[in-house]
């Protein structure tokens, strides 16, 4: 198995496995009292598959796709399960996929998936990541390179540490209410839910969570008393959806992922939050993890959203 790639200065150390699906494998923290973790630590072992790491890309579309397939232009476009642990085709092929070094040294790297295919998808990808001050910016292009128009989505899905201070915050519209591994039909505002409300920072629910926001603002503060440390994200607005998962505490994992549109909005009217892209047309989006120690002035109360 290749070695990660690492980018380092003198704040964050951050290891890739570009022939992992082109994920971070983690990201640590460089405190006076040592490495801490800012994404789940990865364990070496390739076999465990790339939803071991810290960070997965996900393209040319976001989570579950019900029904098969989904139907544009006329047409039916049929998706196969992609995972043999789940029944519907789930985050595209991109983080299944070994991805290509571009450039690299201590504190960038840029590697693409030259021929993304999955169903009638066909497209090409690129990351650019740099790491600056102790924060990683991780900017995701894609283009299609089939001979339809067809709506793609994309996204990233960090794995954070859940320990038991954890507390997430975050202002968000609404909320897919989601039947466990069913397709969610519900959407209702935040405010009518107190338990997904994350508006003044609350810990994750005891029991499983596995449900996308809408409207929320782009920024996301994980506090992690534990470490003395947090992390904002934050993600370009085209990532205008937020899935929060955890199967619960003795999970030892949270993730918080930007994406750009909401389960199977394949098959909802107009393909909300999905970028209809003709031959060689591209987009980009991009995503920031920001780590500071607990109490410093970009984690007050004023500097959130």
């Amino acid at each position: 198995m290749p070695e990660p790639i690492v980018l380092e200065d003198a704040r964050s150390r951050v290891r890739l496995m570009p022939s992992l699906g082109g994920g971070i494998a983690d990201m640590v923290a460089l405190t006076a009292d040592g490495a801490k973790p800012v994404l789940r630590r990865w364990s070496g072992r390739e076999e465990e598959g790339p939803f071991a790491l810290g960070c997965n890309v996900l393209v040319p579309f976001s989570n579950r796709i019900f029904g098969g397939g989904f139907s544009f232009g006329n047409r039916f476009h049929p998706l196969e399960p992609n995972l043999d642990s789940h029944p519907n085709p789930i985050h595209g092929d991109g983080f299944l996929r070994p991805w290509r070094v571009v450039s690299a040294d201590d504190t960038n790297l840029s590697m693409a998936l030259d021929a993304g295919a999955i169903g009638d998808y066909r497209y090409r990808a690129r990351q650019h990541l740099v790491l600056a001050s102790g924060v990683l910016s991780v900017s995701l292009s894609i283009a299609n390179t089939g001979p339809e128009a067809l709506p793609f989505g994309c996204g990233f899905h960090p794995w954070f540490p859940r320990l038991s201070g954890t507390e997430l915050r975050f202002v968000a519209d609404e909320v897919w209410l989601e039947p466990a591994g069913e397709e969610p039909k519900t959407k209702v505002p935040v405010a009518t839910r107190p338990e997904f409300d994350f508006t003044r920072g609350a810990p994750l629910p005891d029991d499983l969570i596995d449900h996308a926001f809408e409207g929320w603002r782009n920024g996301a503060l994980i506090r992690q008393p534990d470490l003395g440390i947090g992390c904002l994200v934050s993600a370009s607005p085209e990532l205008a959806t937020a899935i929060v998962y955890s199967p619960g505490p003795a999970a030892g994992f949270f993730c918080f992922e930007p994406v750009s549109h909401a389960v199977n909005a394949h098959n909802r009217p107009g393909f909300p939050g999905l970028r209809l892209l003709a031959p060689e047309e591209e987009f980009r989006v991009t995503m920031l993890l920001d780590w500071r120690h607990i109490g410093e002035q970009n984690h007050n109360q004023g500097e959130m959203p």
